[in-house]
């Protein structure tokens, strides 16, 4: 038998000191009569008790832009950071604000989710070049990789074909695609500025600039693997270059001769005049999106091309969103896959959240990307003074995101007070987002 003394005078003090250091950061001791209490509805729903301080309000606003006075310029936020003293790119840090200095919101680093296409390595061939991004540049990209391709009037991405899917979205002219399916089907189509084209694993098809535009054509190729190199493409002059040529004379029952000319390196981009088309496979490898009507928006307006209506895409889908001045692509997350984004006109701000605290804040321009792993929430807001357009692009079928304006607004409103201490008129006006708004316009 143990006898334990206590010496209460001493436990009082202790007490006392643990009560004042508590009142001294502001957080309040949670009390058995609040924890005890019942919820029964909206109008009578008891104030919760804070068992960490509240989130901050304060604005944590980009603090200059790619046209500020380089002067301003400094890896400073209120009181927290120093001067650079070292060497510095400014024109980096201009374009970068939230990257030198981020938002107070920002923890931890999510993992680097900009690439601008401006730092690929272009490849230069007779009538056009080439630049991609893969997980190479950019690791966080895991699942989709990308070429950005030009081709001058009449140049022809010679006859190819993958092991994973080609989806394509056209930036400017007019592009004619050819492809022949396992049964022997062909397709020839025309696309142009706005439209989409994809060709599944497998399926040889070529590229040619038509001569609508005589500055040829541009377009986004997106390939569902991040770790996809263009220069394993497989080509047709490629191919039959390391064929010996009694064997290529067998296969086509030819002579020597007929053969003769087979470059002996591969073409890849190369001249040549535009072809009429014949022939038609059951689902069409093209999909006039610029001929489609958007959604339009309180901010902006959407498009989602997706399996549903583009049948052949299986493996990508798309959203093209506008984003008008001072608006905002809600705050969302997609369940189950990655997002591949694109900013063809405008300036974007980006914070990912990825649990445990992490988060972090990017800045684009147009022809940057963005990468957005499966589940973490974010959002995209226009920060410039013109219309933002961008891609969203998935490795699925079917596009799909959760607004997290919905989710509150569908969650039995106690549970949101509880939650988030919100007064009962602010959790009235959550029911303004039982329909999802995908872009949000300003006040």
């Amino acid at each position: 038998m143990f006898t334990i003394l206590i010496d209460m005078s001493g436990f009082k003090r202790l007490l006392s000191l643990l009560l004042l250091v508590q009142l001294a950061v502001g957080v309040p001791f949670a009390s058995s009569e609040n924890a005890t209490e019942t919820v029964t509805g909206t109008s009578s729903a008891a104030e919760p008790s804070s068992t960490v301080p509240f989130a901050s309000t304060d604005p944590n606003l980009p603090l200059w832009n790619e046209t500020s006075d380089p002067s301003i310029v400094k890896p400073e936020r209120g009181k927290l950071g120093a001067t650079i003293l070292g060497p510095d790119n400014l024109p980096i840090d201009l374009e970068n604000p939230d990257l030198l200095a981020p938002p107070t919101t920002d923890n931890g680093f999510v993992g680097n989710a900009k690439w601008p296409f401006a730092q690929s390595k272009q490849r230069l061939q007779t009538g056009g070049w080439a630049r991609q991004e893969n997980d190479v540049v950019m690791p966080l990209a895991a699942n989709i990789a990308s070429t950005n391709m030009r081709l001058e009037a009449g140049a022809v991405r010679e006859l190819h074909w993958h092991k994973t899917s080609e989806w394509a979205y056209v930036l400017k002219g007019s592009t004619q695609i050819t492809a022949v399916d396992q049964l022997g089907r062909n397709y020839i189509a025309t696309v142009k500025a706005g439209d989409l084209w994809f060709f599944p694993p497998g399926v040889p098809h070529s590229l040619q600039a038509t001569a609508d535009d005589p500055e040829g054509s541009e377009f986004l190729l997106i390939f569902n693997a991040g770790d996809f190199d263009d220069s394993a493409t497989f080509l047709l002059t490629d191919f039959l270059a390391h064929i010996p040529a009694e064997v290529i004379q067998k296969n086509f029952r030819a002579s020597a001769e007929a053969f003769s000319r087979i470059p002996a390196q591969q073409l890849y981009i190369f001249p040549a005049r535009p072809r009429q088309p014949q022939g038609m496979v059951p689902l069409p490898y093209s999909f006039a999106a610029s001929e489609m009507n958007a959604t339009q928006l309180s901010g902006g307006s959407v498009k989602i091309i997706d399996s549903r209506i583009f049948n052949i895409s299986t493996t990508i889908a798309l959203a093209e969103v506008s984003v008008e001045p001072g608006a905002m692509r809600e705050l969302h997350w997609h369940p189950t896959q990655d997002e591949w984004a694109y900013i063809i006109d405008g300036n974007a701000r980006m914070t990912i959240f990825a649990a445990q605290s992490v988060a972090s804040t990017f800045d684009f321009q147009p022809g940057d990307i963005g990468y957005v792993p499966t589940g973490m929430g974010h959002y995209v807001e226009n920060i410039g003074n013109t219309t933002l357009k961008y891609l969203e692009i998935f490795n699925t079928d079917i596009f799909a995101d959760v607004s997290l304006s919905q989710w509150l607004a569908l969650t039995p409103p106690e549970l949101v007070q509880a939650h988030l201490g919100l007064d009962n008129a602010t959790l009235a006006s959550l029911a303004q987002f039982k329909t999802k708004l995908i872009v949000v316009g300003p006040e």
